[in-house]
């Protein structure tokens, strides 16, 4: 009898044993699962502050980095150069002592032409324009092409305020593309600008 008392009690807690190890602790396993992540979220987060610290301090020791279109935008453009009478003297300097002052020469009589109202100052100044700039041989000869020319010698006969359109518009983006740049790192307009500043902070 007590031998089968003691058999029934082991099996009975045997059993009980097996339910209580099968059973799960929701509430603290999830505990420690969200400590996991926790813990895993903060080094993350450490992590990136660290890069995001590297970064900061990487572009702050070396400004030199600057992209060439960022440095660009800090100068003027050849059309607002062409506007300030300070600037512009500067640049018919920078081309005389470059021997191309053909280019900005040509570019400003043709805006003069553009402003002229009487047909006869039209056909004279047409003319001058064309003898001192477009005929070959010409004193200040600019580069444009032989159908440029052509063109122009035939609308002489009777001349519009747009006949030199398209010299005019060649010889500013020859300017814009090659003597511009060179000027706005010359030491000509590095000057300028200098006392450009120095007046605007007195």
């Amino acid at each position: 009898m007590d031998k089968r008392c003691n058999s029934a009690q082991s099996k009975t807690l045997t059993i009980y044993s097996s339910k209580t190890t099968d059973q799960t602790f929701p509430a603290d396993d999830n505990s420690v699962l969200q400590n996991k992540i926790d813990i895993l979220i903060r080094r993350r987060h450490k992590k990136d502050i660290e890069c995001l610290k590297a970064q900061k301090l990487n572009d702050e020791t070396c400004p030199s980095k600057l992209s060439w279109k960022t440095d660009h935008k800090l100068h003027p453009t050849l059309e607002k150069l062409l506007q300030d009478k300070k600037y512009l003297a500067a640049f018919r300097s920078f081309l005389q002592s470059e021997f191309s002052e053909e280019n900005i020469e040509f570019w400003l009589s043709c805006e003069d032409f553009k402003s002229t109202a009487s047909p006869e100052d039209l056909q004279w100044k047409a003319e001058g324009i064309y003898q001192e700039f477009i005929q070959p041989t010409a004193c200040r000869e600019i580069n444009v092409d032989h159908r440029i020319r052509e063109k122009i010698k035939k609308s002489l006969e009777q001349p519009s305020r747009s006949c030199f359109d398209e010299a005019q518009k060649h010889i500013y983006l020859l300017m814009e593309r090659d003597s511009c740049p060179r000027f706005l790192h010359s030491d000509a307009y590095l000057s300028l600008k200098h006392r450009s500043r120095t007046l605007w902070y007195i």
